[in-house]
């Protein structure tokens, strides 16, 4: 990898891969191929964001597997220490529940090979992608699981699923 390459995600990202920028969501232990594959979608203009697409338009393939790599081993981001709402935690839970959500993102919900860690995210980032799905500004993959997957749901539930996955502290 480029020397500094990882240190410029993480003036953003945060420099353990936590966060702490609004809309800007946490790397830490991210999988190495969901990152590869958004950097790809970045690279390639195909994910709606200037700041990235541009950090992402020069990079070769092999900068993307060496940064997805040390993305993958970076720790995850602790649950926040306060500001856990009990109602919308468990509000947030049950909407979860009978949608199959963890069979891609994991009973822990620490993603896996294409699909992301959502525990312990930005709320504020996982709302916004939540509801970027239902409107079909953000793509699937090729697949239509995450807009189906949030068709029909008010900004209410989304709000609370990103409170809950945000909060997620295990099983």
């Amino acid at each position: 990898m480029k020397e500094g390459l990882l240190a410029v995600c993480l003036a953003c990202h945060g420099a353990s891969g936590v966060s702490e920028t609004p809309l800007t969501p946490s790397l830490g232990a991210q999988p190495a191929f969901y990152v590869v594959a958004q950097l790809f979608l970045f690279r390639g203009g195909r994910r709606d964001n200037e700041v990235m697409t541009a950090q992402a338009k020069d990079l070769k393939d092999e900068d993307l597997r060496s940064l997805s790599d040390a993305i993958a081993k970076l720790p995850p981001p602790p649950p926040p220490k306060e500001g856990r709402d009990a109602e919308r935690f468990e509000r947030g839970r049950k909407a979860t529940e009978g949608r199959h959500c963890t069979s891609c993102h994991g009973a822990d919900w620490s993603g896996n090979k294409n699909v992301p860690r959502v525990a312990n995210q930005r709320e504020d980032y996982l709302f916004k992608a939540l509801k970027d799905y239902r409107t079909g500004k953000r793509i699937g993959y090729g697949n239509a699981q995450m807009p189906e997957t949030v068709a029909g749901m008010d900004d209410k539930v989304l709000g609370d699923i990103a409170h809950y996955l945000a909060h997620f502290r295990g099983k």
